[in-house]
């Protein structure tokens, strides 16, 4: 039976694929984990879109879409709209703080030479749970930036600023999140790291609730599969870099990632 037979095959339960994920993260020492909004979803924050969704509407209430009400265009032409938008969003994510899939990572950090993680979110969850080596392409909604000076700061939440949007208390110009929004280029700062660190090499990749749209969440896959490193997804959902996976751990990310820190923790 081929490997894709033996991964796909109809009786292979979750528990098996648990086993099979661990070992492979047994043998490894320089991890790559890679994660998404599906990281985030045992912590309660909710989707954009979809039922349920913050915007589960083609248009928001001000008769565009929420990609353009978010977009680095609409920002220059209109910056309190995008304003009004982010902060709908960071409220209704207020208080959520990190879950036990976060955790887990940062204390399976501790088994390897190297434990990376890239990350699509702007939740800054995984630096909350202790994680250290982690590059948050997007950015963080809680880092604001003055767009004239070079002042920058954190903030725990929206609630505590004087006006939205708000002014930078060093030169009075607009203030913005430090995300990257639609339309937007990614910062240079994150893709220079996460270059160097596909230069270094990984021998495992973790692909962890995320759909993979993204070129560069799909490219480490498809080169760790092409050069004969370990693959794992966790993912309900079957996305377009299942295919390539040596094991698709159908299970939402906090059951998956408790389960394999669980058996790695009993067999190292």
């Amino acid at each position: 039976m081929s490997r894709h037979a033996q991964r796909m095959a109809p009786e292979q339960s979750v528990h098996g694929d648990i086993l099979r994920a661990t070992e492979l993260l047994r043998s490894a020492r320089r991890v790559l984990v890679i994660t998404g909004a599906g990281m985030s979803a045992d912590s309660g924050l909710p989707t954009y879109r979809g039922v349920g969704g913050l915007y589960d509407r083609e248009l928001t209430d001000d008769g565009i879409s929420i990609e353009d009400a978010l977009s680095g265009a609409m920002f220059a032409r209109d910056p309190a709209l995008t304003w009004k938008y982010i902060s709908q969003i960071e409220r209704a994510c207020r208080g959520a703080m990190p879950n036990a899939g976060h955790e887990a990572l940062a204390e399976l950090a501790s088994h390897y030479e190297r434990f990376c993680v890239l990350t699509q979110n702007v939740d800054g969850f995984h630096a909350a749970a202790g994680s250290r080596d982690v590059i948050e392409m997007h950015g963080t909604i809680h880092r604001l930036q003055c767009t004239q000076c070079a002042n920058a700061w954190v903030v725990e939440d929206y609630a505590g600023l004087a006006q939205i949007p708000p002014a930078c208390g060093v030169c009075g110009g607009l203030v913005r999140p430090a995300v990257v929004l639609f339309g937007e280029m990614l910062p240079d700062d994150a893709v220079c790291r996460y270059e160097f660190a596909l230069a270094e090499g990984f021998d495992l990749v973790l692909v962890v609730g995320t759909s993979a749209v993204f070129p560069y969440i799909a490219a480490p896959v498809e080169q760790a599969a092409s050069s004969g490193c370990a693959t794992i997804e966790i993912n309900p959902q079957r996305t377009m870099i299942s295919d390539l996976c040596d094991v698709h751990l159908r299970a939402n990310a906090a059951h998956a990632l408790t389960a394999l820190l669980a058996d790695v923790r009993q067999k190292s």
